[in-house]
């Protein structure tokens, strides 16, 4: 049976995705319709996503977290970002999104 490439769970007013796989073109479309999905269906204050499993990410998961800040914006959400490796911590940062409005990231 296939590992899921992504668990949801509720924690008082937050939604935590808990991301499982590499974020590639292969794999982005999947998360950004399974996370839109369940943002929607339970419109959370917080939208915590673990890239505590994640080992590698490319642009293409640069691109899942920005549309997802807008998903979660347009519930009335704020997004946060944690459980970042080393590698991917920089590169979040190199990228600059976390000075998006709404955005938090920690390591």
């Amino acid at each position: 049976m296939e590992k899921e490439i992504i668990t949801f769970s509720h924690s008082g007013p937050s939604l935590i995705a808990r991301i499982s796989c590499e974020i590639d073109h292969h794999t982005a479309g999947r998360l950004r319709s399974r996370i839109d999905r369940e943002l929607f269906s339970s419109r959370p204050q917080l939208l915590r996503i673990d890239f505590g499993e994640v080992r590698f990410m490319d642009s293409s998961g640069i691109a899942l977290i920005l549309g997802r800040v807008e998903s979660a914006g347009a519930v009335g959400a704020k997004v946060h970002l944690e459980g970042l490796s080393p590698t991917l911590f920089k590169l979040v940062r190199l990228s600059g999104i976390e000075r998006i409005k709404n955005l938090t990231v920690s390591p």
